[in-house]
């Protein structure tokens, strides 16, 4: 019996000091957690009453509490994920203002050519303004004559059209039997059977579609009706534009918040010059592009020369895929009605004046106000056509050049405010004259 109470007596005390050991790492762990120093070993390991009673009972540890999981996560990560859904934001606001665009393309439309017209035509404005007409006076003489040449213009495209018709068919039927007797010569090895098989399958093509083409057709006169109201719209708004522009622009200013409209009535002027600055200089560019091009078809002979000039200043107005388009227009009509010789010289010819404008016109009138990169130009102009057909992609080179300026004044106004801000709130005086300052307010304190 005593050899088993002494057994027990040494169980006891072992069981004791392990449980001494466990209250002292709790404490520990505790301690850590709450940030706290550890408690002395002494204090931990002094038994509780009642311990040797208990020394059965085995002491249980809290689980450590798990980190918060935002610490866990890589720095790069949290940004990347801030950025994220910042980005989807506005590509949502974005999606959602392409499709109000969408839905209402014909006015936005309308407007645009009406902010094109009116920076070309308020410079007349201004002008006789300052010869001593009413505002309303010029307004009205300036809208009436710049509607005037314009329709002028489309009344003489068509009308040479119109003129030039009948030629322009039985030069294509010549030049089209032309072609088929090239083709007999050639050496491909084409017969007449194969070349009859391709006319009959094209015509009865033709025949088969006549539902389609019906319906293009209507969809065409439904495009017609659209164009002469966007016309009217363009009209009206170019007659208000020219003559309250400064108080829509006031309204507008209106709308602003206040903290951001100093930065927005800042930029808005240098907006509109640079608008104006790309219309008149496009414009003179287009002029010079027409008459070397058409002189150059003209002396050629090329069948409907005039109208042809006439597209290729319309179709300057569309930067770079403009030129091409038209350029490729007046080579073709040369290659049908005067063969492959004269199709290479009109060739040649336009191929000259474009170099000439994008390498020397274009730096020398546009200037630096409107210099938008090439790459910058050519996705404009993809995305104004994606979005918006013609219109969209005459209108896109403009909006991008007036982006820039926008954004490049804000930029450079928000850096003087920061700039200003911060010389405004530097540090205090210091040496002599903190020591002057010191003495003005002494001065200033027994004198009140």
């Amino acid at each position: 019996m005593a050899k088993r109470a002494g057994w027990l007596g040494r169980l006891g005390s072992r069981l004791s000091r392990m449980e001494a050991r466990l209250h002292e790492r709790r404490a520990e762990v505790e301690a850590e957690d709450a940030g706290e120093p550890p408690l002395p070993a002494s204090v931990v390991a002094a038994p509780a009453p009642g311990a040797e009673e208990a020394a059965g009972h085995r002491a249980v540890l809290p689980a450590p509490a798990r980190p918060d999981p935002v610490t866990v996560i890589p720095w790069g990560v949290r940004v990347a994920a801030e950025a994220s859904w910042r980005l989807l934001l506005l590509a949502g606001m974005v999606w959602v203002l392409m499709k109000v665009i969408s839905e209402v393309r014909l006015v936005v439309l309308a407007f645009a050519a009406a902010l094109l017209v009116t920076a070309l035509l308020q410079p007349f404005v201004v002008r006789l303004r300052r010869l001593g007409l009413p505002r309303g006076l010029a307004t009205a003489v300036t809208a009436i004559l710049g509607f005037v040449v314009i329709g002028l213009v489309g009344w003489f495209v068509v009308w040479q059209v119109m003129e030039n018709l009948d030629d322009l068919s039985n030069r294509l039927r010549e030049g089209i039997n032309e072609l088929k007797s090239w083709a007999l010569d050639s050496p491909f090895h084409v017969t007449e059977k194969q070349i009859n098989d391709i006319a009959k399958n094209l015509s009865e093509t033709i025949g088969t579609n006549t539902e389609e083409i019906t319906s293009a057709g209507l969809q065409g006169v439904t495009v017609l009706v659209e164009v002469l109201t966007g016309m009217l719209l363009a009209m009206f708004s170019t007659l208000f534009l020219l003559y309250d522009g400064k108080r829509i622009w006031t309204w507008v200013l209106g709308l602003v918040p206040a903290a951001a409209r100093p930065g927005v009535a800042g930029a808005g002027p240098r907006a509109w010059r640079t608008l104006t600055a790309y219309v008149r200089g496009t414009v003179l560019v287009a002029l010079i592009d027409a008459v070397f091009i058409g002189l150059g078809l003209y002396f050629l002979d090329v069948t409907m020369a005039v109208p042809l000039a006439v597209f290729i200043f319309l179709f300057a107005f569309i930067p770079l895929v403009g030129a091409v388009i038209s350029g490729a227009l007046a080579v073709v009509v040369a290659l049908v009605t005067q063969g492959p010789v004269i199709a290479l010289a009109v060739l040649g010819v336009v191929l000259a004046v474009q170099q000439i404008e994008g390498h020397v016109l274009q730096p020398f009138i546009l200037g630096r106000a409107v210099r938008v990169h090439p790459l910058a130009v050519v996705l404009a102009v993809a995305a104004g056509g994606m979005i918006a057909g013609i219109g969209g992609a005459v209108v896109a080179v403009p909006l991008v050049a007036v982006t820039n300026t926008v954004v490049v004044y804000l930029r450079a106004y928000s850096r003087e405010r920061n700039h200003a801000a911060g010389a405004a709130s530097g540090p205090g005086p210091h040496g002599a004259t903190a020591v002057r300052a010191a003495a003005l307010e002494a001065g200033d304190d027994q004198r009140a």
